[in-house]
């Protein structure tokens, strides 16, 4: 049941395929290890080469029964698992998976138990000689337990084909009662796709002349389409439980849009653009909580459809279809997890163009209070160019002043000591040569600081 080439983690069955690959199709044991005159092989070469043949679907014959139980595991839970199995198979005697191989085939409790890994989940499937009775004993042993939660539980009887169908549908709900031929209408399949008292989905086949290797082909897809639609159901409660929080989000981002119609101020565009920012974050965040959940139904639901292609089926007479069915109950809930999903993708678009459109705002916004911040500080310096200018001219008036003093203190002194030298008319001749000269000594130290500060940027 080669789930793992369209599983969402990307993860293939990898290297090993167990027992009953047939010859030269393990994991790089015996003739699949050799290559063409002896070069040396890609290291995955094996493991390609195998992917072709793994989990092959093992010939049966009627009457015979088929219990397959599905359990989720993680991690730890899928290695605790493995070990289990492997200590099942060395009290049988029989080899085990080990820590490459991803499924085995264990001959027990008079039938066959087929242990497979998932990408997330594990598989053991139990066929042995039945007509349909009661259930067999446990064929996993009563030391048995299960590796994690059980998803998914099968029971079906291959059984010989009735001399009236009606005979062999006892038991089944009417309601949900599906029959349909599959392989070219050569074989029957019915299920009502609800448990019995033992927790089992029912289905029974009924073979006609189809061979023993196209019957378990045919088994294989039949309980593959009951595993996988079970599967792909476990995106249902993961988009029921976002939906409110989608809903949110998008009562929050028309609530932002209409407010963005009326807001002209720099404190209300960004405090806009927080809720943005904050409604994107929730969204984020559970769109990565949800994103495996809704890949792996995608994966799920493709994988269904494929199987129910592979059966060949074909309408019987005052019943309803297998594909019909699952038309109706399966293909809806499958819509909603696409709608939420496609929802979310949606919604993040438009919250980015709105947060784009609010931080674009905000620029012009602030380059608007930048520009008066500028012109206001431009006035502010000729404001004060005029200040100094006039600080100067009265610095050059009271130091002209002190030094025309002194001056005048220098030719009254000369003047008492009897040297021809008249005070008033020195001091009068010496005022404008000395404003001058502080002007000049004032401009040229202004012009000396202009250079310095032009030549340091």
């Amino acid at each position: 049941m080669a789930d793992d080439a369209a599983a969402p983690a990307g993860q293939g069955s990898g290297e090993g395929h167990g027992q009953g690959s047939g010859p030269g199709h393990g994991s790089g044991q015996g003739p699949a290890a050799r290559t063409a005159f002896g070069f040396t092989p890609h290291a995955l070469r094996p493991a390609v080469l195998g992917e072709m043949h793994a989990r092959p679907a093992h010939p049966v014959e009627a009457p015979r029964t088929v219990l397959h139980l599905a359990f989720l595991t993680g991690p730890e839970e899928a290695a605790a698992d493995r070990a289990a199995v492997d200590a099942l198979a060395l009290s049988l005697g029989e080899a085990g998976p080990g820590a490459a191989m991803r499924q085995c085939r264990l001959a027990t409790s008079g039938g066959f138990l087929r242990w497979e890994s998932h990408t997330e989940f594990s598989t053991y499937t139990f066929d042995a000689p039945g007509s349909g009775g009661p259930l067999p004993p446990h064929p996993f042993g009563h030391a048995f337990r299960q590796p994690g939660p059980l998803i998914a539980a099968v029971r079906l009887d291959l059984l010989p084909m009735p001399a009236a169908l009606e005979d062999g549908l006892e038991g089944f709900d009417p309601i949900s009662l599906c029959v349909s031929r599959v392989a070219d209408g050569e074989t029957v399949a019915a299920t009502d796709f609800r448990q019995d008292a033992d927790g089992f989905t029912r289905i029974r086949v009924f073979v006609g002349s189809l061979s023993a290797s196209r019957t378990g082909y045919l088994v294989q897809r039949l309980i593959e389409i009951e595993t996988y639609r079970t599967l792909a159901l476990l995106g249902l409660p993961e988009a029921q439980r976002v939906t409110p929080s989608v809903r949110r989000i998008e009562a929050g981002l028309v609530t932002a849009l209409e407010a963005m119609k009326s807001t002209r101020g720099l404190t209300d565009n960004q405090r806009l653009l927080d809720d943005l920012t904050d409604l994107a974050a929730d969204l984020e965040a559970g769109a990565a909580a949800s994103a495996y959940r809704f890949a792996a139904t995608r994966a799920y639901r493709e994988i269904v459809a494929e199987r129910l292609e592979a059966i060949r089926e074909q309408h019987v007479s005052g019943y309803g279809g297998w594909r019909g069915f699952l038309q109706r109950r399966f293909a809806p809930a499958m819509r909603t997890c696409i709608a939420i999903e496609a929802r979310q993708i949606d919604l993040s678009t438009k919250l980015a163009r709105a947060a784009n459109l609010l931080r674009t705002r905000v620029d012009v916004e602030l380059e608007r209070q930048n520009r008066d911040l500028l012109h206001s500080m431009n006035l502010r310096g000729r404001l004060q160019l005029r200040l100094q200018q006039t600080v100067e001219g009265l610095s050059v008036a009271a130091i002209s002043y002190y030094v025309v003093s002194l001056i005048a203190k220098v030719a009254e002194g000369l003047h008492a000591e009897g040297l021809p030298v008249a005070p008033e008319l020195t001091t009068a001749l010496s005022v404008p040569a000395v404003v001058l000269a502080i002007w000049w000594v004032v401009r040229s130290i202004r012009r000396h600081h202009a250079d310095v500060h032009f030549s340091d940027r």
